[in-house]
This record gives C-alpha cells, structure tokens and sequence, in this order.
C-alpha cells in the first residue's frame, strides 16, 4: 500500500484484510499501541466543519502517543491564500502526515502529488474512504468474518456512496444502492465496481424503488440528501427524494432484524426518522465509534509504509 489513502482505489484487499485485523486488535488492545505514533505530529487540514472526522482522528493520534495540528477553515485556505503545491512542499517538511477534509476532491489529489508523508482523506466531495472502511469493518463485526449480509443503501448518489460501492466491490460482498433517477453515484465509480465485481464476485445492483431495494436487506444505510454546500438546493432535494425515507415502514421489508446504519450527521425527519434512529436496530452508534478505532488502524498501516 503506498502512503497515502485518497480513494477506495488505493486499497488493495490485502490492505483492507491488514486494516480491519489492526482495528480489531486497536480496539481491543488499545494499551499495546499508546506509543506507536510517538513523536509523529500531524496536521488536521479542515475545509468543513466536523465532529467525527476531527475528533476521533485528533483522540486517535493522541492515544498512539503522536500529536496534531488543527488547520481550520481560516488557517490556511488552500489555493486561495497560497497555493496547494506550496502548502503541500512546506508541510511535507513539517509534519508527519496529514488529514484533509476538502469541499473538492481535486484540492486533495493536488496536494497529494507534492506531499510526500503519510496522507488520508478525511472528506471530500467525491470519496470518503475512511467511513465506508469504519461502516464495513461494523458490518463484519456485527455478522461475521465470512458472512455476506445484503447492504443496500437508500439515499444521496454522494461521496459516502461512491466509497461503499467500491470497497463492497473489492471485498466481494451483496451491495445494492437506491437513488433517485437525478441523483446517482458517480457514473465512473459504478463502472469501476462492476468491473471489479467480476474479479471478486461481488454482487452489486442498483434501483430507484426503495421497497423492492430493501427487500430481505440485512443492513439498510442511509445518509443525508441535503449535504454540507447544497443548502440552496434543499426544497428541490426533498423533492426528489421524496418516498426514499428509511421508516418503520419500510424496514417492513428487510429481515426482521435488520441493523440500520447513518454515518451522521442524521436530519432526523427527513431520510431516517427518529423511531427508527432510536430503536433496537440501530447500530448507528457502534458505526460511529468504529470510526476511531479504524483510522487508528489506518493511521499505523500508512505510517509503518513510510
């Protein structure tokens, strides 16, 4: 695996198997790893706002005896203040890798080719590797290693959906994903997974019936319709996405003890109800806390391939 953990695409399976082993054995034996990252110090360069990304990275770092910096949205502001290359070539003498949570996905990819230290993304409007690895090593916890669950996901076509599609394609799984017809995945990403999925097995597919999509479903994921930049288009989002709800009514159709998954934050009301966020089903809690304990583990991969 090299260095830096931009896309999905970056993995190999073999790189996954070794990050969920390692988060298996961060999680359970946190006190084995309390000085893995000492004297390591990383930037924590956030374009967003954040709650998950910043907190479990910075709380993660801190336990594996390393330290960060948090650049927020006034500190640097990339290829506005000064360009991404630049700030790239002069923390790359700094730091001891990075964490980026970008509005563009090519402001990452631009940084990534003049960085030269470890470098995850934590966010960007195309990927978010970090949360797919987090929601599939939780999927795995909950069924087992050599179970294979049908995932389907009701929502947005957005950068956390590009990211399940194809870490379900490496990892040969069940993945379905329901999107309104305006509102699909990347169309390079759908084509990337199915290739894949002729390699591994998986088996991917795709609709725009929520109903027929949940259908004997093992675990129903669902995220936000409305995200972080798109608050002008809201009142036309709700609109498309209208029937696409995960309610008690429609886990209905999955099995009956269905786990439901969000990787927040959740607009309760509007693409999961608060009924079904607070009931027995949820493992939307235990999906947020993997979030630590993986990029613990990715953290380690990247810095023992340096």
């Amino acid at each position: 695996m090299k260095k830096q953990l931009i896309s999905v695409n970056d993995l190999s399976r073999e790189d996954i198997e070794k990050i969920f082993a390692l988060s298996t054995d961060v999680k359970k034996n946190p006190e084995k790893f309390q000085n893995a990252l000492q004297g390591k110090m990383f930037g924590l360069i956030f374009e967003k706002p954040s709650t998950r990304t910043w907190v479990s990275f910075q709380a993660g770092i801190f336990s594996l005896g390393g330290n960060s910096i948090y650049l927020g949205p006034d500190d640097i502001k990339l290829g506005v203040r000064e360009e991404v290359k630049d700030v790239a070539r002069v923390l790359n003498r700094y730091l001891s890798g990075v964490v980026m949570r970008t509005f563009y996905h090519k402001t990452i990819t631009e940084f990534g080719m003049y960085f030269r230290q470890p470098m995850i993304n934590g966010l960007s409007d195309y990927q978010h590797p970090c949360q797919a690895l987090a929601d599939f090593f939780t999927i795995r916890e909950r069924f087992g290693e050599d179970a294979k669950p049908i995932v389907t996901f009701v929502g947005d076509g957005n950068n956390v959906l590009n990211s399940l599609i194809l870490l379900a394609a490496k990892l040969g799984g069940i993945f379905r994903y329901v999107t309104p017809e305006k509102h699909p995945p990347a169309k390079k990403v759908h084509e990337q997974a199915m290739k894949l999925a002729q390699e591994t097995g998986a088996v991917i597919e795709s609709s725009h019936d929520p109903v027929n999509g949940v259908r004997d479903a093992d675990v129903v994921y669902t995220d936000v319709w409305v995200s972080m930049g798109q608050e002008e288009e809201r009142a036309k989002k709700i609109k498309d996405f209208d029937g696409m709800q995960v309610n008690s009514e429609l886990l209905k159709k999955a099995k009956k003890d269905v786990a439901v998954m969000h990787c927040l934050p959740a607009h309760r009301g509007e693409e999961i109800t608060d009924e079904v966020m607070e009931g027995q089903n949820s493992i939307v809690f235990d999906q947020a806390e993997n979030r630590l304990h993986v990029q613990k583990a990715i953290l380690l991969h990247l810095c023992s391939a340096s």
